[in-house]
């Protein structure tokens, strides 16, 4: 179930007013493939997972050489660590691969692996194509969260812990929070990947976005299909987790 009726799948930034322009995802893929090894450094050296999905996300201290870390970063994917705007919540918005503390953790989403290296994406009845994922329950846990949002949004389920890429740290000047429960102004969405069985079909509850179809496609294709009238970060997002996955972990 999602926050907003477009916060779940590629229209979060739709009108991302703050948003940077879009940039050629090819050349994003061919930037990773060109600093292959020292990304993954970065990124692994940067995301600190749980372990298990859930558990409590606990930033790490800082260490030497975090700021240099995350400048490369940032130059390597441009579009998804620029400042940006959502204009459906009125979030000013900021990716970072240092983990929020699991409070501040509202929505979470998946880069799922299926068949190889095709990625899991889901088309609702309004022709939009988007990650599974959504917003946490009162009192749920991130990894009952994911399992609940993959089964209803793609009909699938995790072979493994999910390994956390960043998150958006978000603040709005909205009076309230969507939901009582939810941290504000201040809240997260956590971004991951993992390898995913899809061996049913979506459960489309009646609050939730109603899905149409679900495709597993190579990751060119699945940042063709999420770039397409929607912000390069998603391209870039995409590109994250496929370079992360060819690491040893």
């Amino acid at each position: 179930m999602t926050e907003t009726t477009d916060a779940s799948h590629a229209t979060d930034v739709t009108d991302a007013a703050g948003a940077t322009d879009a940039t050629d995802s090819s050349g994003v893929a061919a930037d990773t493939a060109d600093t292959a090894g020292t990304a993954a450094t970065d990124v692994a050296a940067d995301t600190d997972t749980a372990g298990t999905a859930g558990a409590p996300l606990i930033p790490r201290p800082p260490r030497p050489g975090d700021a240099s870390r995350a400048t490369r970063l940032a130059a390597l994917f441009p579009a998804l660590h620029a400042p940006q705007y959502w204009a459906w919540g009125r979030y000013d918005a900021q990716f970072s691969t240092v983990l929020p503390p699991d409070e501040l953790v509202t929505n979470i989403h998946l880069v799922g692996f299926t068949d190889g290296d095709r990625v899991v994406l889901c088309r609702d009845d309004r022709n939009h194509w988007f990650l599974p994922g959504g917003t946490r329950e009162h009192n749920e846990s991130v990894d009952s969260c994911l399992v609940r949002e993959l089964r209803e949004e793609a009909g699938a389920r995790l072979l493994g812990d999910p390994v956390w890429l960043g998150a958006h740290r978000c603040v709005t000047d909205d009076p309230v929070p969507y939901r009582p429960w939810q941290p504000h102004p201040e809240k997260a969405w956590l971004w991951g990947w993992a390898d995913v069985a899809v061996d049913s079909v979506p459960t489309n509850p009646d609050d939730g976005e109603q899905v149409v179809e679900v495709r597993a496609v190579e990751p060119d294709e699945a940042r063709r299909l999420l770039l397409d009238g929607h912000e390069a970060w998603w391209g870039e997002l995409i590109a994250l987790a496929v370079e992360l996955r060819s690491r040893p972990r």
